[in-house]
């Protein structure tokens, strides 16, 4: 039986659009190399293809300069995917263009109508549950819509607290397998994970905390060698992923597709 949480056959992405380098960010540590980011997400993509799944590549919409970050616009999980309603207002109309490839997909597409937000970025699905972290982003009246439509389908939501100063919960954590999770440890000791596994990412490494398990790889942000020899010794068979320009917009592995 396939592990629902990590074992997939299909994702979406985005490709970059021009107007990224005008990009929602929280400091502005510079202006993303859009040709960079191309050939990162590319190497994104094709890593993704190698384990045997089939991605829908969409194209760049240049309209929405975040829209390469798609994993903000829907939750997919087994039984059908919900639209989101992101919190950052410049994002809204993404969704509208997700939609339809989703429908295309699922025969159950159902949407957060508000007037609450929630984004993917805040929400980490294990094998148990799906855990929301509140943020910026992602308010209670967005999860509660969230706990309503899902319920039918068999899932539990839990929520929990993402770290003050981070924009996303999955910013500092990430799934690696059906028990375990990588974690910053300043989200960690929040206890937020007690009853799983937790591997923490090594000091002065927190910005790969962002990592994806897609099938037999785990894709994490090249350039943190530390925690990279930690997850080769744990077992797992690593991917580095160049990520400095999308990072410069606050993005990581798990914000570039949609997996299910």
């Amino acid at each position: 039986m396939a592990e629902t949480s990590y074992e997939f056959t299909r994702a979406i992405t985005r490709a970059p659009c021009k107007s990224i380098i005008d990009g929602l960010r929280a400091v502005d540590i510079g202006t993303p190399d859009l040709d960079q980011m191309r050939a990162d997400h590319e190497l994104y993509v094709a890593t993704l293809k190698e384990t045997g799944a089939t991605v829908l590549e969409l194209p760049a919409v240049d309209d929405f300069p975040d829209s390469v970050f798609v994993e903000d616009t829907a939750l997919c999980l087994p039984q059908g995917a919900v639209l989101m309603r992101p919190g950052a207002p410049s994002r809204m109309g993404e969704v509208a263009h997700m939609a339809p490839h989703l429908r295309e997909l699922y025969d159950d597409v159902r949407e957060i109508k508000g007037p609450g937000h929630i984004e993917g970025g805040d929400i980490l699905t294990t094998s148990r549950e799906i855990l929301v972290g509140l943020s910026e982003r992602t308010d209670m009246e967005g999860v509660e819509e969230l706990r309503a439509l899902v319920k039918d389908w068999g899932h539990t939501v839990r929520v929990v607290h993402t770290p003050e100063g981070v924009l996303h919960f999955k910013t500092d954590c990430s799934l690696l397998d059906a028990d375990t999770i990588l974690s910053t440890k300043r989200l960690a000791v929040s206890g937020c994970f007690k009853d799983y596994r937790v591997l923490h990412t090594a000091d002065g490494e927190e910005a790969c905390a962002n990592a994806i398990r897609f099938n037999q790889f785990v894709l994490m942000p090249a350039g943190f060698p530390n925690t990279r020899d930690m997850l080769q010794e744990n077992g797992y068979q690593v991917r580095e992923i160049g990520n400095t320009e999308c990072a410069k917009l606050d993005g990581g592995m798990s914000c570039l597709s949609l997996r299910f």
